[in-house]
């Protein structure tokens, strides 16, 4: 995700994510912040819609916003998976200010090296063999 539409695409993923659906309220972006490898997306998720439905919406819907927008020089996707976690609301401000703070963050630490230390700090059990495949 190149920082000349970094905001445009921010701006459209809030929009797919707080759309109103019929008769539901709906879900509100707390914070959103791209890397050129990565997005976090903090949300306060409504009942009405499973992560993975979300995740789905997002990343269908980006993807051919992005595309139809010609913003990159070739055809993008976005990789298999996802990444989602839970947090109360006594972390919600910590949280805010970690995605605020990506490109600083990622100076000191890799995608792929806070993604594993996420994992085992939430205790979830995976293969390092489905964990992406970054470029080295």
């Amino acid at each position: 995700m190149e920082k000349k539409w970094k905001e445009r695409l921010h701006q459209y993923i809030t929009g797919i994510i707080q759309r109103k659906e019929a008769k539901e309220k709906s879900h509100k972006v707390l914070q959103i912040n791209s890397m050129p490898d990565h997005i976090h997306i903090f949300i306060g998720m409504r009942p009405h819609q499973s992560i993975s439905s979300l995740a789905q919406n997002v990343k269908t819907e980006g993807t051919i916003w992005i595309n139809e927008n010609k913003l990159c020089k070739t055809s993008f996707a976005w990789q298999l998976g996802f990444g989602g976690f839970s947090y109360s609301k006594t972390h919600v401000p910590e949280v805010i200010r970690y995605i605020q703070n990506q490109e600083a963050h990622h100076k000191k630490e890799s995608f792929l090296d806070e993604y594993r230390r996420m994992m085992k700090a939430f205790e979830i059990e995976h293969d390092e063999k489905y964990i992406f495949n970054m470029p080295k």
